[in-house]
């Protein structure tokens, strides 16, 4: 019992020197040398709108060999709104920031005045407007950046069609030489300037073609017409191809949507350290994926140039594979595949999941108001308790459903939901199959451990099950590709809480509480140093919400009561913390956001990143049906859990009595919750996936106390002292 009186300052630096010790496991990469001498040709071909299910052998020879020679990815180009127009598109390559053009019809880029071919150059329309509303926006994007670069390094751009004169423009707007289509180039003016850029519109402009509805989405195109657009932008990049110099390196990119209709769309890379094989970059590390701010940085890293810190994109890396042409094309299609049977079933799978919640709670409340009854009443308590397992499991499952190649199927969707059903039933089972299955707390930790586990080996791992998941991230979005996104975070950090909670409850009991704290120690420390190494979960706003979390469990499971003063202790602990780890990141050679961060801290430009994603946090309040519903819920679950006085006593005595560290639990779980709504820029949506993840698995343990009592009536023990796990004042 010495280490009950230990203070929670010797508990916070114990935290922090763990965290600081796993940082320093990642040696930082020296920067990257300035370069300022041109080198070699680079030739950026834009076709908004090409994905790769337009690419065959047959229709598009041209980008089927490319293919086979060179890199190959998907693209995401989300630029300032869920569908990029092909000036957004362009002005993103422009800037290497997401960047836009306002207001915006999806239309084709303005052409500039000069029609004809010239060596003089030309001006993009309306550019001092699009650099002043850029700077506006909550991205700061600096349109004409990358020309800006090849300018002051003595080089010159050469564009041809209007878009790519938004691409390759300096900050005046101006590239040195213009053509209006493939067409009007001769072999020899490919050579005159380190950085070209095509547009080839063919695609796009079948589209325009077909117009658009009332609610301005774009109208079917027939398949034969987009097939008939797709033979013609496969043309004019072979006419393209076959002019270039043999050294030249050709970026090609699908680097817009065709109106509100995102897909992740192609890209492709041949030359010199581009072999046959899938893309993939720091920005991403998912292989076979890349972004549309990384072409910018790709363009600037061949062409020799440093990048500017404005430029927030990696460098595109190929891997050669020694797979076929035709095997690659398939995955990269399956991928658009994966990212829109997500995108039309993840409204639904949260609706289901939440139905089934409140499913479980209406029949667990229904059970609760009858009387003891020896025979169907136990059994119906059974059967609940199994319902709130499985409800417990969901949410992990639906990321083990990733195991499972449903992109490939017919229907991908009724596979995907079965697959998320499979693992859920699986859980469920393995909770409840072994001698354990009569405990009441085991079969609940079993599935909170499964979580934990499951997702921190995933960002261990690369991150493999998070991408184009129910609960994780998908290229369309293009919020996150890599680490804990902000669901998958509060997931992860309330089934950590109760692990170690639960976890600890056993040495409680036993009258050993400095092992029931070193145990609530240990999996705080593996818990955020998997969320906040840049290298795994690389979470920002989890560290700062799980060190303070983790610190007071450990008190209340201590029996020492918490302060305002020792919770600020601990969340000026999550500060420096997070902070030293930015520092570390942001010295190696391709720092992670949080390396950006500190960037962003050392320039002053921090104050807008934070007010930005405020600004994003309290926007998510806005649905307030949900909002209201989820206050009204967290305020009497903390008076029930923290004042001690809750509706029915009896029930949460007797979950007390199966588990000393219940109330301890749930009071951290929840401000998991909390905290972490108010440190990440989705908001509400981190507390709902908390409410998700802590109140099954505690129903589970509150009926099997009440089934092996033979029902939801009788006399409520006097709680132990061992049961009183801290408190709150």
């Amino acid at each position: 019992m010495a280490h009950a009186g230990a203070k929670p300052y010797t508990w916070a630096g114990v935290l922090a020197g763990l965290l600081l010790a796993v940082a320093a496991l990642v040696h930082p990469a020296p920067a990257a040398a300035e370069r300022r001498s041109l080198s070699g040709h680079t030739v950026i071909v834009g076709v908004p709108a090409l994905m790769w299910s337009d690419v065959s052998p047959e229709r598009t020879p041209a980008l089927w060999k490319l293919a086979g020679a060179g890199g190959t990815a998907g693209l995401s180009v989300r630029a300032t709104r869920p569908g990029t127009c092909p000036t957004d598109g362009w002005l993103t390559l422009s800037a290497g920031q997401r960047a836009r053009l306002e207001p915006g019809d999806c239309v084709l880029p303005a052409a500039p005045e000069t029609q004809g071919v010239t060596r003089t150059g030309t001006i993009a329309p309306g550019w001092t407007q699009i650099v002043a509303d850029n700077e506006r926006t909550s991205y700061h994007a600096q349109v004409g950046l990358l020309g800006t670069a090849v300018h002051g390094a003595g080089g010159c751009t050469f564009a041809v069609g209007a878009g790519a004169v938004y691409g390759v423009a300096d900050g005046a707007g101006r590239v040195d030489r213009y053509a209006p289509s493939t067409d009007r180039v001769a072999p020899a003016d490919w050579t005159t300037c380190s950085l070209s850029a095509v547009e080839v519109d063919d695609l796009f402009r079948a589209y325009q073609a077909a117009g658009v509805d009332a609610a301005g989405q774009p109208n079917n195109v027939a398949a034969g017409v987009r097939a008939k657009a797709v033979a013609a932008a496969d043309r004019r990049v072979g006419q393209v191809l076959a002019q270039l110099p043999k050294d030249a390196t050709v970026l090609v990119a699908g680097l817009s949507d065709t109106g509100q209709q995102p897909h992740v769309r192609l890209a492709a890379a041949s030359g010199k350290g581009f072999p046959a094989g899938f893309m993939s970059s720091g920005a991403t590390r998912q292989r076979g994926l890349v972004t549309l701010t990384d072409l910018t940085a790709t363009a600037l890293d061949r062409l020799g140039l440093k990048q500017p810190k404005e430029a927030v994109g990696s460098v595109w890396e190929s891997h050669r594979d020694g797979g076929s042409v035709a095997a690659r094309v398939d995955t990269l299609r399956d991928e658009d595949t994966a990212a829109q049977a997500i995108r039309g079933v993840q409204g639904s799978f949260f609706w289901i999941l939440a139905l089934l919640q409140a499913a479980v709670y209406g029949v667990v409340w229904l059970l609760l108001r009858g009387r003891d009854a020896p025979g169907l009443r136990r059994r119906a308590l059974g059967v609940a308790r199994i319902a709130a397992l499985a409800a417990a499991s969901a949410p992990v499952a639906s990321f083990l459903a990733g195991l499972v190649p449903w992109w490939s199927a017919p229907r991908p969707t009724p596979v995907l939901v079965a697959a998320v059903a499979a693992f859920s039933a699986l859980i469920t089972g393995l909770a409840l199959a072994g001698p354990w299955r009569r405990s009441a707390v085991v079969p609940a930790l079993a599935v909170t451990a499964t979580t934990v586990l499951v997702l921190a080996l995933d960002v261990m791992t690369g991150s493999r099950l998070q991408m184009n998941s129910l609960m994780g991230y998908n290229a369309l979005v293009a919020g996150r590709f890599y680490g804990f996104g902000n669901q998958a975070f509060s997931l992860f950090a309330v089934a950590a809480v109760l692990t170690a909670a639960w976890l600890a409850s056993y040495p409680l009991r036993a009258g050993r509480t400095r092992l029931a704290v070193v145990t609530v120690a240990a999996v705080g420390a593996f818990a955020v140093a998997v969320d906040g190494f840049p290298l795994w979960g690389a979470d920002f706003g989890g560290v700062l919400a799980m060190v303070p979390v983790f610190a007071v469990l450990a008190l209340m499971v201590a029996g020492r009561r918490v302060s305002v003063v020792k919770v600020a202790v601990f969340a000026a602990v999550a500060v420096a913390l997070v902070l030293a780890i930015s520092y570390v990141n942001a010295r190696s050679a391709n720092p992670t956001h949080l390396g950006k961060f500190w960037q962003d801290l050392a320039s002053g430009d921090a104050f807008g990143v934070v007010a930005r994603k405020f600004e994003s946090m309290l926007g998510s309040l806005d649905f307030w049906p949900v909002t209201v519903l989820l206050a009204v819920g967290l305020v009497l679950l903390y008076r029930v859990l923290a004042v001690g006085r809750p509706w029915r006593p009896d029930l949460l005595v007797r979950a007390y009595d199966a588990c000393a560290t219940m109330r301890a639990a749930l009071l951290c779980a929840l401000t998991a919750g909390v905290l972490g709504t108010l440190v990440n820029d989705s908001g509400v949506i981190i507390l709902t996936v908390a409410f998700t993840a802590a109140v099954p698995p505690a129903i589970a343990v509150v009926l099997r106390s009440l089934e092996r009592s033979g029902g939801p009536a009788g006399t409520p023990a006097r709680e132990r002292p061992a049961q009183r796990s801290g408190s709150a004042g």
